[in-house]
């Protein structure tokens, strides 16, 4: 279960729900992975988004997202953590056999990255869930790449990392009792750790229970799952939460609504003086389990982002050096160790501003961010809207971006980034039809 609300967002405008008119012809196929796909009005992948697809950083155990993906399957030992699933999946897998409503805004072709209108790059490991639990497997991890469309800043990326893990237990007897010894080796276990949770009721009236479950077994598995997580939080950050010495790790929850779980909770950790969301998680939804024929069963699951977690607990102050090939930055990370990232980047950053009158059929933020990605790279640190205006007798909009130029690796001339910038504004205009204030 890989939540789609894990990362926290800016505030944005309303999502759209059609893909914006352009102004460039579309290639009538498009190659990912070594194979060639045909193109559609839905396709909106982009050349800086398949150069990226299959790098798998989460599967080198010397770079931070393998180190953590290696940490946390460490921890759940007797789970079966899978990898190598291809991120292009069906609409269908992504959110249909999940329970999204037609209407989610993660459909929308402005929030996710389409090959064509039957294919897509996966939004989130979830899109895995009914295969792996058709498969039989009752607990299990999935580390994978997911893609979504996204504002350019130091936290945000268009290409980060999930992993999920669900436990299934059988609604008889047998699973009652494997629950209620499980609950109480975890509680013992807690018990005699340094740590103080903040919990909420497991079922409320306004985070219920599905009615298909049996009340007593409901509980008992909304508890296994906070005491299986809450365990993950101690080994994740109970050593390492900057708190004084002796004192307990803070793990705090809160109820929390998604398509895919009820009971629904987010968790978060006390870290440095703050509280930080962690993950998401809840009781799978029956309906998913019954499309995986998965008969007379019940399950939790929880997804987590590895880049959040791993910028919190190795000090990695811009998602971007999770990409970088420098020496400087991979030579820091052993496997099995986590280390404090030593910055070796001191350069300056080259602020540009954008001004433009909106064509008639509108650009989103998201639109625009892909082709600054496309042509700049990795060299654009963010992207924010400073102004946004219409005027008064024309009813003609215009936006205003200002553009941070800066490298993570050497010193950016300004020469440079004037010939980049230019390069965006020629792009904006052959590809949306703008007109430049």
């Amino acid at each position: 279960m890989a939540v789609m609300t894990c990362r926290p967002r800016l505030p944005r405008h309303i999502l759209r729900t059609v893909q914006l008119r352009r102004c460039y012809s579309t290639p009538a196929t498009v190659s990912v992975l070594g194979k060639q796909y045909p193109t559609d009005q839905t396709t909106n992948i982009t050349s800086s988004i398949i150069d990226k697809v299959g790098r798998n950083l989460y599967m080198n155990p010397s770079h931070p997202l393998g180190i953590l993906q290696m940490l946390i399957s460490s921890h759940f030992r007797d789970f079966n953590s899978m990898t190598g699933f291809s991120p292009i999946v069906t609409p269908a897998q992504n959110f249909d056999d999940l329970g999204f409503p037609p209407d989610h805004p993660g459909r929308a072709a402005t929030d996710s990255y389409y090959i064509n209108r039957d294919l897509m790059l996966r939004t989130h490991t979830s899109a895995h869930e009914v295969e792996v639990f058709a498969r039989g497997e009752r607990q299990w991890l999935l580390s994978a790449d997911v893609y979504r469309r996204d504002e350019i800043d130091a936290s945000h990326y268009p290409v980060f990392h999930q992993m999920e893990g669900a436990r299934v237990f059988s609604a008889d007897a047998n699973g009652k009792a494997e629950l209620e010894e499980d609950n109480a080796r975890l509680s013992q276990h807690l018990a005699r750790s340094k740590i103080v949770i903040e919990d909420v009721p497991h079922i409320t009236a306004s985070n219920p229970r599905q009615d298909v479950h049996d009340p007593v077994l409901a509980e008992l598995v909304a508890h296994n799952l906070k005491l299986s997580l809450n365990s993950l939080m101690l080994t994740l950050f109970g050593d390492r939460a900057g708190v004084g010495e002796g004192e307990p790790l803070r793990v705090r929850w809160i109820e929390a609504y998604f398509p895919f779980t009820t009971p629904s909770y987010e968790v978060e950790v006390f870290f440095r003086g703050k509280w930080l969301e962690i993950l998401g998680c809840g009781v799978v939804q029956q309906q998913t389990l019954d499309r995986a024929r998965v008969r007379d069963s019940i399950s939790w699951a929880f997804g987590l982002g590895l880049e959040r977690i791993a910028m919190i607990l190795f000090s990695i102050p811009d998602i971007r050096l999770f990409w970088s090939q420098d020496p400087r930055f991979s030579s820091q990370f052993r496997a099995g160790e986590i280390t404090t990232f030593k910055p070796y980047s001191k350069y300056p950053a080259c602020y540009k501003d954008v001004s433009f009158w909106l064509p008639d059929s509108g650009l989103h933020d998201n639109d625009f961010c892909d082709l600054v990605r496309d042509t700049a790279g990795d060299l654009v640190q963010d992207v924010v809207l400073i102004d946004s205006f219409t005027h008064p007798k024309t009813n003609r909009s215009s936006k205003c971006y200002r553009i941070n130029y800066c490298s993570m690796d050497r010193s950016l001339s300004n020469e440079e980034a004037n010939a980049i910038h230019a390069q965006v504004i020629s792009t904006l205009k052959d590809r949306f039809g703008v007109e430049i204030r």
